[in-house]
């Protein structure tokens, strides 16, 4: 993967579905158990580097898994999401709702973007949103490693951004599906922590 720098003007942070349906113990993921350690920490690991990076003049980009309503309200889901998490009801990952925004810690992004698959650039305005923005880096973090942190990194790489992914500020619901992700990710992408990130920024 090439080295080439760039200036933070031209640098995004995604933050990829740190939402409150996921995190939060309200949230529906919450409310079905489905957390741990590795995902909660997230919002204050990523925290400095945010504000860090914003400060130099670089943007930062929140991508929210959405489920839109059908006309009597209730979740559209892809069979395979049904069958994966059953317990997705209506009003969880609501357009405008509490549990669809980005958590209070990591509050506010420039730009917020809605996703309805893995890929935060499949079927959204993401790209269009960098191009507008003159941005040719995006570093990547959130959830999950394995599913949307790994596509959306992919999808950057196949439309020339120069994606960096920190492997620490990224996490999946378990620490192997997280490692092996990542080693997944080496031949195209520049994978850094975020004190090398913040190290570079200084």
């Amino acid at each position: 993967m090439s080295e080439e720098m760039f200036p933070p003007s031209q640098t995004a942070l995604l933050i990829c579905d740190l939402q409150n349906d996921f995190l939060h113990p309200d949230g529906a993921y919450g409310r079905a158990g489905l957390s741990n350690s590795y995902i909660g920490d997230l919002p204050a690991r990523l925290l400095p580097y945010a504000r860090a990076l914003s400060a130099a003049g670089g943007s930062i980009i929140s991508t929210h898994f959405t489920l839109v309503p059908d006309r009597n309200g209730d979740p559209m889901m892809d069979p395979h999401l049904k069958r994966l998490r059953p317990f997705l009801t209506r009003g969880d990952f609501a357009p405008g709702s509490w549990g669809q925004a980005l958590v209070d810690e990591l509050q506010p992004a420039h730009f917020m973007v809605e996703k309805v698959a893995y890929s935060a650039f499949h079927m959204s305005r993401l790209e269009w949103l960098l191009r507008k923005a003159g941005i040719r880096r995006v570093v990547v973090s959130g959830i999950v490693t394995n599913g949307g942190v790994s596509s959306t990194v992919r999808d950057a790489h196949v439309r020339e951004f120069a994606p960096t992914v920190l492997s620490d500020g990224c996490a999946a619901f378990s620490a192997e599906l997280h490692e092996t992700a990542i080693a997944a990710l080496w031949p195209i992408a520049r994978v850094m922590t975020v004190a090398e990130a913040m190290a570079e920024l200084k």
